[in-house]
């Protein structure tokens, strides 16, 4: 087409030559516009009309698009068929840019960082794995809450434990290193998990490169404390994986403002088979959540919440003392079902705060997510108050933990009204009393409209006609409306605006007059509470870290909560841990099978002493309940050691560091 085209059909090449492998998100308006290819793909995928546009004189090319107020829907749909977006943005105000609108890709959603319509506790994950031989580095992160953890894995079964954490991750996207750029097997390993693969610049990865750009967004002190945790390979990972995201997201990424090292051996493990087997997040049938351990002992009442009671389940840990400590805190609740129902209900409403703080961190915000926010830090007080004097180790270090942030929940709650809207640029946000500002421009809007109001029935009276309307639309304002019956009875000083069928519309000098205190205090009031808005917004996000350590306190008294209400409902009892190999469950019950046959389970014993009997030889016919007990005792293992009551009249344990399963039918 050449100089032929349009100026923004040539401002969309441009964008798109620098996203080639995105589908480019081309705001126009209200509505995002996808041209050539794009549309053609994204029409078929997401079930919409496509059309066509004149690209230069003559010539039109395919095109289709999709509401922005609503495009979540559809980039969930895109990147689930395995499509990047590149959300293509205008960044100036189209009604004071001079010539065409300037327009900038203001972030890039892949499969590892789509948080759109992340909900519950479901965490989406993006990893970065290098390495060879007997040493892998592995960073992963969710930018939805925040979370930003490396590990690093060394040993012969290195890059084996490396696959099976992300297996357990079920990591949406995975960055490979150059060092297993032509790791054949593992790319098809990552691929039938339905883990996408993206490979970036080999320098990203070089140590020097990746600790400087975590020292720059970490902290110096940050890095080294993690290199000495985990190793440099850790870092080059993480150090990767971050400019990938900066890439990618084009913000900075306040929320992520935590690096965690993972000591992998402070888990039980079970590798990925293992876990498959025995169901204890999923289902192997059909992957849902019905039937699994996660759906036995979740009763946490905050999406937070229910992803920790997830981690916990699915690594669950093999230090007596942590071990311990949650069993007292789960007992203590147990014990006083008075405050375990005062905690519930004071958790129960509380928002998805790293979800929440990770939309101040994109700027994406709203009046509602601040609402929101300070509703749930309205919160913090009584739960603090609640835990006073309560003697158990972890609930009340966890109430020490609990920081104060009521100064910003009331400062939200003073500035932000009742039922704030969703945009954030058209007003209606700031409570009346926060600001003079707002106050003083709401009342002239207020005494104009009044006299809008009285106008109508001043000028019938004026003029003689009494069908006169005095009204309003946006593109032309306040008119005058007489029917054309009337005309001859129109003063002189009404000077005409529109002609309508059977009408004319007139406005008048002293109306053009109001109109333009009216509209002018419209607007600098928008732009007036917009900017109110950003400095709130501004304010929480420098309280980001205070907020993630609430919302880390909060999430664990939920679980606690949650897995003392199981075990008071269904009757299960506090295993005691044992220094030796030992493994006596006295009437033991299937947890999953205990509620799903509502008591008809018939209990059954195990008696292992762990040096004289260490192993169980399990026979009978097929369908007898082999697999069943097996998984059975497996269970009760990881619910003890995970720090929740276990099924059964009486339990001794003695600590084990990992799990074997390869069993065959289903617990059905």
């Amino acid at each position: 087409m050449g100089s032929r085209e349009t100026p923004m059909m040539r401002q969309y090449r441009e964008m798109k030559e620098r996203y080639p492998d995105c589908i480019l998100f081309f705001r126009l308006g209200d509505f995002y516009e996808m041209f050539f290819d794009d549309a053609v793909v994204a029409a078929r995928i997401l079930d919409i009309t496509l059309t066509s546009r004149e690209a230069a004189k003559g010539e039109r090319v395919p095109m289709c698009g999709v509401p922005y107020h609503s495009a979540e829907q559809y980039l969930v749909k895109l990147v689930e068929a395995g499509y990047r977006v590149a959300i293509c943005e205008q960044v100036e105000d189209p009604r004071t840019a001079k010539g065409l609108v300037r327009r900038e890709v203001v972030r890039v959603v892949t499969p590892g960082t789509l948080f759109e319509g992340s909900s519950g506790d479901e965490s989406r994950y993006v990893a970065a794995l290098d390495g060879e031989g007997a040493r892998y580095g592995l960073a992963y992160a969710d930018v939805s809450t925040g979370e930003f953890v490396i590990a690093e894995l060394d040993g012969p079964r290195a890059r084996d434990r490396a696959l099976d954490e992300l297996a357990r991750l079920q990591a949406a996207e995975c960055l490979l290193g150059p060092g297993v750029a032509a790791d054949q097997e593992l790319e098809r390993v990552l691929r039938d998990r339905g883990c996408a693969l993206t490979r970036t610049e080999a320098a990203a990865w070089r140590y020097g490169a990746a600790a400087e750009t975590l020292s720059a967004h970490f902290g110096v002190a940050a890095v080294e404390q993690a290199e000495a945790a985990s190793g440099p390979a850790a870092v080059a990972a993480a150090g990767a994986l971050l400019a990938y995201l900066r890439e990618t997201q084009k913000v900075d990424l306040r929320h992520l403002h935590r690096l965690r090292t993972d000591p992998l051996g402070q888990w039980l493990s079970i590798d990925a088979g293992s876990r498959r087997n025995l169901e204890l997040v999923r289902r192997l049938r059909d992957g849902s959540r019905q039937g699994t351990l996660l759906w036995v002992l979740d009763q946490t009442l905050t999406a937070m919440g229910g992803r920790l009671l997830r981690q916990w389940v699915e690594r669950p840990l093999v230090d007596r003392a942590a071990i311990e400590a949650r069993l007292d805190a789960v007992e203590a609740l147990v014990l006083d079902p008075f405050l375990r129902d005062d905690l519930r209900r004071l958790l129960d409403g509380v928002y998805d705060l790293p979800r929440l703080i990770a939309r101040v961190g994109y700027q994406q915000a709203n009046g509602r997510d601040l609402l929101a926010l300070a509703r749930s830090l309205e919160r913090l007080r009584p739960i603090r108050e609640r835990l006073a004097g309560v003697e158990a180790g972890r609930l009340a270090a966890l109430r020490r933990a609990l920081p104060e942030l009521d100064d910003l929940a009331d400062h939200l709650r003073r500035a932000l009204v009742d039922d704030p809207p969703v945009t954030t640029t058209e007003g209606g946000l700031i409570r009346d009393g926060y600001d003079p500002r707002v106050d003083e421009l709401r009342l002239a809007m207020r005494e104009g409209r009044r006299w809008i109001a009285s106008l109508e029935a001043s000028e019938r009276e004026r003029t003689g006609i009494k069908s006169l309307k005095v009204g309003f639309n946006k593109v032309f304002g306040y008119y005058i409306e007489v029917t054309r019956a009337n005309r001859h009875l129109v003063p002189d000083d009404y000077e005409r605006r529109q002609t309508l069928a059977n009408a004319e519309r007139y406005v008048t000098p002293a109306l053009k007059e109001m109109e333009a205190k009216i509209l002018g205090a419209e607007e600098r009031l928008a732009a007036l509470e917009h900017e109110l808005f950003c400095q709130l917004r501004e304010e929480v996000a420098r309280r980001i870290p205070a907020i993630q350590a609430a919302a880390d306190v909060l999430a664990e008294l939920d679980v606690l909560a949650s897995l003392a209400e199981v075990a008071a409902r269904y009757d299960y009892v506090r295993p005691r841990l044992a220094d030796d190999r030992r493994l006596r469950i006295r009437a033991g019950r299937h947890p999953v099978l205990d509620r799903t046959l509502a008591g008809r389970f018939v209990p059954n014993d195990v008696d292992l002493d762990g040096e004289r009997e260490r192993v169980m030889l399990i026979t009978g016919p097929n369908m007898a309940g082999k697999s069943t007990f097996m998984r059975q005792v497996a269970l009760i293992v990881i619910m003890a050691q995970m720090g929740s009551f276990v099924p059964a009249e009486a339990a001794e344990i003695g600590l084990v560091d990992r799990i074997f399963c390869r069993v065959g039918a289903s617990d059905d």
